[in-house]
C-alpha cells in the first residue's frame, strides 16, 4: 500500500522532494523527465535531475527515487535507460502521460498514446537495455484524444516488460479537470499481469480510499494533494492503522518552505528561487487559508527574504483541512 510522489515537471525538483520524504509518509519518488532526443546526453545532466544518483538513488531520509525520461525514439531511449542505470538509477520509468502541448508538439508525453505500437517499442527498448535487477515502469493517462485508449495502451507497456504502470485517470484532453476516472484504472488494471498504480485527484485521506476502492489498486500516486498537503501521506499511512493524527499546521508549513527556499538559493537565483516558492504557495492555497488569505501580496514579491517575511505574517484563519472531513 504504497504512496508514491508524482514527477511535476517545473516544481518536484530535489530539494522538493527531500523537504516531503522528511515529513514522511512517501514510499518512493520519481524525478521530472529527462528529455531524450537525437544525442547521447552527459551525465551532468542525469546529475541534475537526479542528484539522489549521488546518494545510492536515495533521498538523505532514505526514500527511493526512479529517473524518468521522456522520448520517442526507442534506440535513444534505450541508450539512455542504460545510461541511468550506469550512474546508479534503482528504476527508470518512462514518461507516456506529459500533456504539455510543447512537449507532444515534439512527439513526447501523452501523444505517444496515440500509437500503442511505438509505446511497445520505447518500452520494450528500454526494458532490453537496462539490467535485469532494474525495474523498468512507465506513466501514462488514459489516452490522448478521449479515455478510450487507456487499455490497449497498458496492454501494449505490459507486453513491452513494464513492472508497473502509473495510469494518471484522465486522457490528455480531460486535462487535470475533475472528475478523475478511477473506474476507467480499473479496467486497465483488469487487463494487464503488471502492477498499476493509481494517479489522480487524491486530494484527502477520504480521497484516497475512495480511489482505492474504485481503481482496485493498492498503491496510488499524488502530486498536487502532496503539494498542497505536505502531511497528506502521512496522514493516509495512520489511517491504514486506523489512526488518526493531527493536521499540519500553517506555521509548520512555512517552517518547510523556508528549507526549501534555504536549499534552492544554493542551486538558483534568488528570482528563480521566488518563482519557485510562489508556485508551491499557489498549491498550498488549496490545503491552507492562511496561504490563501496571504497570496495576493506574496504574488506581488520578488525577492526571497519579502517572500519569506511575509509568509510568517499572522493570519486569523483556520487551515481548511481542520473543517473537512478526513
Amino acid at each position: 500500500m504504497r504512496i508514491i510522489l508524482a514527477p511535476m515537471e517545473g516544481l518536484v525538483d530535489a530539494p522538493i522532494r527531500e523537504t516531503l520524504t522528511k515529513v514522511g509518509g512517501i514510499d518512493r519518488c520519481v524525478t521530472e523527465f529527462i528529455r531524450v532526443t537525437h544525442s547521447m546526453l552527459p551525465p551532468r545532466v542525469f546529475y541534475k535531475f537526479a542528484p539522489e544518483l549521488h546518494n545510492q538513488s536515495l533521498t538523505q531520509v532514505g526514500t527511493p527515487v526512479a529517473v524518468q525520461l521522456l522520448g520517442s525514439d526507442p534506440e535513444q531511449m534505450g541508450w539512455h535507460g542504460r545510461k541511468a542505470a550506469e550512474l546508479g538509477a534503482t528504476q527508470v520509468d518512462i514518461n507516456f502521460g506529459c500533456p504539455a502541448k510543447t512537449v507532444n508538439k515534439h512527439k513526447g508525453g501523452c501523444v505517444l498514446m496515440r500509437e500503442p505500437e511505438l509505446m511497445y517499442e520505447i518500452a520494450a527498448a528500454v526494458r532490453k537495455a537496462v539490467p535485469a535487477g532494474v525495474p523498468v515502469t512507465a506513466k501514462m493517462r488514459l489516452g490522448y484524444d478521449d479515455r478510450s485508449m487507456g487499455v490497449a495502451c497498458a496492454q501494449a507497456l505490459d507486453a513491452a516488460g513494464a513492472q508497473e504502470i502509473v495510469i494518471h485517470a484522465r486522457s490528455k484532453v480531460d486535462g487535470y479537470k475533475p472528475p478523475a476516472y478511477w473506474e476507467e484504472i480499473a479496467k486497465a488494471r483488469e487487463a494487464v499481469k503488471a502492477k498499476v498504480i493509481a494517479n489522480g485527484e487524491i486530494w484527502s485521506v477520504a480521497d484516497y480510499w475512495r480511489c482505492r476502492e474504485v481503481s482496485g489498486c493498492e498503491d496510488v500516486m499524488i502530486g498536487r494533494g502532496l503539494i498542497a498537503r505536505p502531511d497528506l501521506a502521512l496522514k493516509i499511512k495512520a489511517s491504514q492503522q486506523g489512526v488518526q493524527v493531527d493536521d499540519m499546521t500553517w506555521p509548520e508549513a512555512v517552517v518547510l518552505v523556508k528549507e526549501y527556499a534555504s536549499v534552492l538559493q544554493g542551486w538558483l537565483e534568488d528570482k528563480y528561487v521566488t518563482g519557485r516558492i510562489k508556485q508551491w504557495l499557489n498549491f498550498l492555497r488549496q490545503g491552507f487559508a492562511e496561504a490563501e488569505a496571504l497570496w495576493p501580496h506574496a504574488r506581488k514579491i520578488r525577492e526571497v527574504a519579502p517572500m519569506l517575511a511575509c509568509l510568517e505574517q499572522v493570519v486569523p484563519a483556520k487551515s481548511k483541512a481542520a473543517v473537512q472531513a478526513a
